[in-house]
């Protein structure tokens, strides 16, 4: 298989390119493309675009950071998001957060790709690794308001929050190719202060489970 590997930004993902440079991997059944997207959803949609038209992927792992929801879901967790949702479409009324779908502009059909949640449908088959599937919601803005985060909690009940999540599951879904999102936790939603994120136990989280899934393949 040709897999194309993303990530927002390098340092999230250097311990795997580092991996996939060593000189016994240069004999492995399949090829690696890795392409650094930029943060948010824009230019992820972008650049995975780009990178599908010049190289037509047979799978693309998307790996990153994320903030969690749930007390359950620490800091140097690691999990899969089987489903994403966009969650800053729409309107704020009345205290209340409405998105699109809610508002009547856009209704669900039967193009997985134009509903309401964006749902990876061979996100099962990566349970054997022992991670958790998990409800995902993707933001312009990092979430602080304590109103926001119950919104996302209670209504959605998302588990984590990226800035790209829902552009890879939207891309992946219209163009038919399978995917995988893989989340590390860095730090709780709403704690804006970095010194109690645990960045470098999340990224070396990741990578090693990274790692794993590319051995599995």
């Amino acid at each position: 298989m040709h897999i194309l590997l993303t990530a927002a930004t390098t340092f999230e993902i250097q311990p795997v390119t580092d991996y996939l440079k060593q000189p016994d991997q240069q004999g492995r059944s399949h090829t690696f493309h890795t392409c650094i997207t930029g943060i948010g959803m824009m230019a992820t949609t972008w650049q995975l675009a780009q990178s599908i038209r010049q190289q037509r992927p047979d799978y693309i792992i998307q790996a990153g950071i994320a903030g969690s929801f749930s007390p359950h879901f620490p800091p140097g967790r690691v999990v899969i998001v089987e489903r994403e949702i966009v969650g800053d479409l729409g309107v704020e009324e009345n205290g209340r957060f409405k998105d699109i779908f809610e508002m009547g502009l856009q209704r669900e059909g039967n193009d997985p790709a134009a509903a309401q949640w964006l749902i990876n449908p061979t996100a099962s088959n990566w349970e054997g690794q022992g991670l958790a599937l998990v409800r995902g919601v993707t933001i312009n803005e990092i979430s602080t308001r304590p109103a926001r985060i119950e919104h996302f909690q209670q209504n959605l009940s998302a588990t984590v929050e990226t800035m790209e999540g829902a552009a890879l599951h939207y891309v992946g879904l219209q163009e038919d190719i399978p995917f995988v999102q893989l989340r590390s936790i860095s730090n709780f939603v709403g704690i804006r202060d970095k010194q109690q994120w645990k960045m470098k136990e999340a990224i070396t989280a990741l990578n090693e489970q990274l790692i794993n899934i590319l051995k599995t393949l």
